[in-house]
């Protein structure tokens, strides 16, 4: 998931935009659906090398959906007494206090299948001829080269890392995603102007694509604002202090739980103007972006060991599909019983966890034209369209 490396994805994640363009423009109401499906397919297909419409046989997002649950209820902090005792690992699983090796117990199918199911498919296409290049491919081609016993160690290393992807990327994204959503149909006039300026550079006879991502420098603020406005993990991830250390005369004793709080530092006012409005051309500066305000990737993906990993491959997915979505649809807000919008900046709360998400909404999404829709009509190719 290097910078360099997630370069080789951008026709897999402009092609999974395309078709949820499409299935948008079939369906809108059901476009946060649509949006978790795109960004799941191309996870998997990237992770794998599978294309989840062409193999409908196997329903790898919902065994990836379930094992997701999963860890969003395992993952809160401080829901397990084990996490404050470990003494009580040793309990066995029917004495009280040990809860968590029953749900372990029921969880592991579960996170299993998700990990086995597609690296065994991965597997079964290199071993026939037929693989989609992938990370799963590359890995097993070089574990081609191993010894038995080391490639069995590396397997094992392959899956695990693998299936986190999924697990780390999808929600996540997905948060990001509705945030994009929320801003449009409250702010016409940012949308406006974004439209304007893919009507610019890009025109009418094509779909964006990420060889116009430089000359389009209000998208980019769009991205970096949506990932300020509401940022998916507000606390961050806690981390633990290796050594004692000292910042800013605080003593940090050794192992000590370590928490930062991006909700804060994006809503600084000595960063960011008037933070709690939604605001994209506060990194701009005579029509480019400015380099000099705070880029909040920099705070809401983490820092040190544990920064996100995919956070360049995020990015290009948000892109993708967000300058897809202006160029050719409109976003506005849905109408209250007296048929006037309803402000989702205003009305639209956030879930309170270790990922945040905006509470359902609705909105209204239409083409922009005849002319638009059939513009994503014609950049599919005919099997794409009808394996959707």
């Amino acid at each position: 998931m290097h910078p360099n490396a997630v370069l080789r994805y951008r026709p897999i994640q402009e092609r999974e935009a395309c078709k949820y363009l499409l299935r948008v423009a079939e369906d809108p109401k059901n476009f946060l659906h649509h949006g978790r499906h795109f960004l799941g397919a191309t996870i998997i297909r990237v992770s794998y090398g599978i294309d989840v419409d062409k193999h409908k046989d196997t329903d790898y997002l919902g065994i990836a959906e379930a094992a997701l649950a999963i860890f969003s209820q395992a993952f809160l902090p401080g829901k397990y007494l084990v996490e404050s005792f470990p003494i009580l690992r040793y309990l066995p699983s029917f004495m009280p206090g040990a809860g968590f090796k029953r749900e372990a117990a029921k969880w592991y199918p579960v996170v299993r299948e998700m990990r086995d199911l597609p690296w065994e498919a991965a597997m079964t296409a290199l071993r026939e001829g037929n693989a989609t290049p992938s990370m799963a491919s590359g890995l097993l081609e070089r574990m081609s080269h191993l010894d038995e016993k080391a490639a069995a160690e590396q397997e094992e290393y392959s899956k695990n890392a693998i299936a986190s992807a999924y697990a780390g990327g999808a929600d996540t994204t997905l948060s990001t995603l509705q945030t994009f959503y929320i801003a449009m149909a409250s702010f016409p006039e940012v949308q406006k102007r974004a439209q304007a300026e893919l009507d610019a550079v890009v025109g009418p006879h094509r779909l964006p694509t990420f060889a116009d991502k430089d000359d389009l420098p209000y998208i980019a603020a769009i991205m970096k604002e949506c990932f300020r406005w509401r940022p998916v993990v507000p606390l961050g991830i806690v981390h633990s202090s290796l050594e004692e250390d000292e910042y800013n005369g605080y003593r940090i004793p050794a192992r000590s739980a370590v928490v930062s709080n991006p909700w804060a530092y994006v809503r600084d006012s000595n960063l960011y103007e008037d933070p709690e409005a939604f605001k994209p051309e506060c990194f701009l500066k005579d029509g480019k972006l400015d380099h000099n305000v705070q880029d909040p990737a920099a705070i809401v993906f983490g820092y040190g060991r544990r920064i996100c990993p995919g956070r360049h491959f995020a990015e290009g997915s948000i892109y993708a599909v967000v300058s897809g979505i202006l160029h050719t649809m409109s976003i506005e807000a849905p109408l209250d019983e007296h048929g006037q919008p309803i402000r989702l900046a205003d009305h639209v709360k956030m879930t309170h966890g270790v990922l945040s998400y905006p509470e359902p909404f609705d909105c209204i999404i239409k083409p922009r034209s005849p002319e638009a829709e059939m513009l994503i009509r014609t950049s599919l190719s005919e099997d794409d369209v009808t394996t959707l």
